[in-house]
């Protein structure tokens, strides 16, 4: 059996890249991304069947979310309308970067996202490879680590799992990830406001905006 067609940024060009990367994902592809921490498996969230195949491909737990990575901070409040509006100091200044915020869903995120908590987290991711893919893409994508679960991330497409490569439609190589901390997980669907995960953003930067921050 093949494996997945490879497009490489560096030969390619990013526009092209990001091209390849939409057209797959149009078509209910899964498809590998750079990210500003390591290698994702991204799906379109136009297609449920694209997402479930997330889940067996990392053998994931199905009641486990799916993070849902965005182009601009216009794109998140374009998912969930009116649940950023009182946020847009704190995204401003987090954003692009390590901060997952989790709010309210909408009838626009797939269940099989938000594994039916009624809630979503959203980043905007400090790449320019993944942010030209988002927006190529329709400006969302859901989102999440390449590897079967359990096991560590890849930052190098050569780590790339076999075993989950082959529900995979197109690698897009952009060389070296980071390989940062995991984002801050900040719960904004409650009240006071919770961290639920401290990564590269401490709670003390966060309360500076926050300051009933728990």
């Amino acid at each position: 059996m093949s494996g997945p067609v490879r497009v490489s940024v560096s030969e390619s060009g990013l526009d092209a890249a990001a091209a390849a990367a939409a057209k797959a994902l149009s078509a209910g592809g899964l498809v590998v991304i750079p990210t500003d921490t390591v290698y994702g498996l991204a799906a379109s969230l136009q297609h449920r069947q694209a997402i479930r195949a997330i889940f067996h491909a990392k053998n994931r737990p199905p009641d486990t979310p799916i993070p849902v990575l965005v182009a601009s901070i216009a794109e998140a409040e374009g998912l969930v309308p009116g649940e950023l509006e009182a946020h847009e100091a704190l995204l401003r200044r987090f954003w692009p970067g390590a901060l997952t915020v989790i709010v309210g869903s909408s009838p626009v995120i797939p269940n099989e996202v938000t594994a039916g908590r009624g809630t979503v987290g959203l980043r905007q991711p400090d790449s320019p490879v993944a942010v030209a893919i988002l927006r190529a893409a329709g400006g969302a994508l859901a989102v999440t680590s390449v590897n079967l679960s359990g096991d560590p991330p890849a930052c190098e497409a050569a780590q790339l799992p076999d075993a989950l490569l082959r529900y995979v439609a197109l690698v897009i190589d952009a060389g070296h990830c980071p390989g940062r901390a995991a984002s801050t997980v900040l719960d904004l669907s409650v009240a006071p406001p919770r961290v639920l995960r401290e990564g590269p953003i401490a709670r003390e930067e966060l309360r500076e905006l926050l300051p009933n921050l728990t």
